[in-house]
Formats: structure tokens, C-alpha cells, sequence
């Protein structure tokens, strides 16, 4: 990459950017390489939180605004399970890193491929990061008894239920008729 002035090493892959549009698009990049925690010159930048695919569509959005494409965008195959795991964790690099509008264009797809699979993963990862559209769009979801029961059954349900008793808390008070919550409150009173 002609000018850059920055490695990172990344998952045993080395990638090359530009200081000024990584700092430009990131204010904790901006902090990392030109601020008090700059990081040292010359040397590359080792990142273990993050996976390499990941870290190459990280940069991909900083250059062009946008995710890469998939090689079945534009074709009428369904979303793949591996896409909505890469969106995950992109999510999680675009709050890392505070990049919004990445985070925003994540949180979009992911809302847009619920299913009862990755549900539970999905409503963890909402309440871990802040975006609470996908976590409106999963307890959307699980309204559905079928879903619900679906999401219980599913892998991440135990997940859910250790790293994020209050949206399950929150799930069930929003499943609750008024007439029980009512009645909950009147007793809990006496």
C-alpha cells in the first residue's frame, strides 16, 4: 500500500494503513497512534482481540465507507451463518474502536437475519455493546412462543443466561400480560 505508515500484525497477518485515515475514522485510533497511548513508530502493532478477516473488513470500511462484499450478495441465496457471526464480530470491532457508523450498518444486518439459532447470541450481543435496535428486534422475535421455546433450546441460550441475566429479566417483563405484572406488584407489596 503506497504511503502507509502504520503495520499491524494481526492473527499472524500483517497489514499496512495510513495513521491520518485510521485516526480519521476512529477517535481510539487517533488516541493508539498520534495521542498519549501512542503506540511506537516503525514497530508493528499487534492486535489478539480481534481475527484477521476481521481486521482486513475493519480496514476495508476505514478506505471505501463500506463492507466487502460476500460472494453471494447480488444473488438470491439466503445469508449464511457465517455471515451473521462476521457481522458479530464486526460489531464488536466497530464499538472497540468507536466506529458508529459501521456499528450502526452491523447491527442493520444482524436485525435483518434473526433467526432462532443465533437469536440468543444476538440479544447478548446487544446488551453487551449498546445497540438496541437488535435488541428490540430480537425480543420482536421472541414473542413468538415458538421462537421463544426455539431460543431456550438453542446453544446460546446458557450464554445468554450467564452474561446477560437483565435482558432475559427484561425479555420475560415484556411477556408478561399487564394483568400479572399487576398482580406481581400487589403482592410483592403486602
Amino acid at each position: 500500500m503506497d504511503g502507509a505508515d502504520v503495520t499491524f500484525q494481526v492473527g499472524g497477518e500483517t497489514f499496512l494503513a495510513h495513521r491520518t485515515m485510521l485516526a480519521a475514522r476512529s477517535s481510539v485510533f487517533k488516541a493508539e497512534l498520534f495521542g498519549a497511548m501512542k503506540e511506537k513508530a516503525g514497530y508493528p502493532i499487534e492486535i489478539s482481540d480481534i481475527e484477521a478477516d476481521v481486521f482486513k473488513s475493519l480496514l476495508h470500511f476505514f478506505y471505501t465507507d463500506s463492507l466487502p462484499k460476500t460472494t453471494r450478495e447480488g444473488t438470491d441465496e439466503d445469508p449464511t451463518q457465517e455471515d451473521v457471526v462476521t457481522a458479530s464480530h464486526l460489531l464488536v470491532a466497530a464499538d472497540r474502536y468507536n466506529i458508529e457508523r459501521l456499528k450502526l450498518i452491523c447491527e442493520d444486518k444482524l436485525c435483518n437475519q434473526i433467526d432462532s439459532n443465533m437469536v440468543a447470541t444476538s440479544l447478548a450481543l446487544s446488551e453487551q455493546h449498546g445497540c438496541h435496535g437488535l435488541k428490540e428486534a430480537c425480543f420482536q422475535f421472541l414473542c413468538s412462543p415458538s421462537n421463544l421455546k426455539a431460543m431456550i433450546a438453542s446453544d446460546g441460550y446458557e450464554h445468554l443466561k450467564n452474561s446477560c441475566p437483565s435482558a432475559l429479566k427484561e425479555l420475560v417483563a415484556r411477556l408478561l400480560p399487564v394483568e400479572l405484572i399487576a398482580a406481581k406488584d400487589i403482592i410483592m407489596g403486602i
